[in-house]
C-alpha cells in the first residue's frame, strides 16, 4: 500500500470545507478524519456546513460541530433548513446557496457526500460540490444506510482507536433523536471503521474511506 502525505499547508494550516446534507452526516462520514487533522494542528480554518435540520436536529448539529471542531482555531458553522428528502425539488435554492454562500471560500480540502449515494439529498450535494469546487481536492465520504449502496473507496485515512472511540461515542451521544433507528448503533459505525482499516492495511486496524475523482501527483 502506497502511503502519501498531504502537501505542505499554507501558513497556519489547511482551510477545510465540510458539507453535509443532514445533521450527523459529517460526523458519520468523516468525523474521525476531522478529529485527526484538527488535533494534529493541521486545520487553521474550517467551514462546517449542515444543510438540513430544524428544532432538535438543528440543536444537535450545532453542538456536535463544536465537539468535532474543538481543536480548530477558526471555525464557522453554517446551518440551513432545506427540507429533508426534498433537495432535488428545491434544487434552485440549494444551488443558489452554494453559489452565493460557499463559492467565496477557497478551501484546501473539501469533504462532501458521494455522487453514487442512493439518498437523493446526498447525491445533489455531491453534484453541486463538484460543480462549485472544480479545482480543489474533493474527498467524498460514505454514509452506511438501509439501501446498501457502499462501494470500494480509493482513499483511506488511518485512524487510531482512541479517535475512533471518540468519534463513535460523540455520534451516539450527540444525536439522541436518531436512537430509535435500527442502523444508528455504535457497532455499525465501528464495523465500517474496522472494514476500511482491513482494506487499507491500516497499522492501527481502523480507517475512514473516501472516493476521490481527481488527484494530481
Amino acid at each position: 500500500m502506497l502511503r502519501l502525505e498531504l502537501p505542505r499547508a499554507r501558513d497556519g494550516g489547511y482551510r477545510l470545507l465540510a458539507i453535509g446534507a443532514h445533521a450527523d452526516d459529517l460526523e458519520i462520514g468523516c468525523g474521525g478524519t476531522v478529529l485527526r487533522l484538527a488535533e494534529a494542528g493541521l486545520i487553521a480554518e474550517a467551514r462546517w456546513v449542515v444543510l438540513s435540520g430544524v428544532d432538535e436536529r438543528a440543536r444537535e448539529a450545532a453542538a456536535s460541530a463544536q465537539t468535532f471542531l474543538d481543536a480548530v482555531p477558526k471555525k464557522d458553522v453554517v446551518q440551513r433548513s432545506f427540507r429533508d428528502g426534498f433537495f432535488p425539488y428545491e434544487g434552485s435554492a440549494v444551488k443558489d446557496f452554494f453559489e452565493e454562500e460557499l463559492k467565496g471560500f477557497d478551501p484546501d480540502i473539501v469533504l462532501t457526500h458521494r455522487r453514487q449515494d442512493l439518498h437523493q439529498d446526498h447525491r445533489l450535494v455531491a453534484e453541486l460540490t463538484g460543480n462549485t469546487f472544480r479545482n480543489h481536492l474533493v474527498l467524498e465520504y460514505e454514509v452506511p444506510k438501509f439501501d446498501g449502496d457502499l462501494r470500494s473507496p480509493n482513499v483511506f485515512v488511518e485512524l487510531d482507536e482512541d479517535v475512533c472511540k471518540r468519534k463513535v461515542d460523540s455520534i451516539v451521544d450527540g444525536f439522541p433523536s436518531q436512537g430509535d433507528r435500527h442502523w444508528f448503533t455504535a457497532d455499525v459505525f465501528w464495523s465500517l471503521l474496522r472494514l476500511r482499516g482491513l482494506e487499507s492495511a491500516s497499522r492501527t486496524g481502523y480507517a475512514e474511506g473516501f472516493h476521490c475523482r481527481k488527484l494530481v501527483l
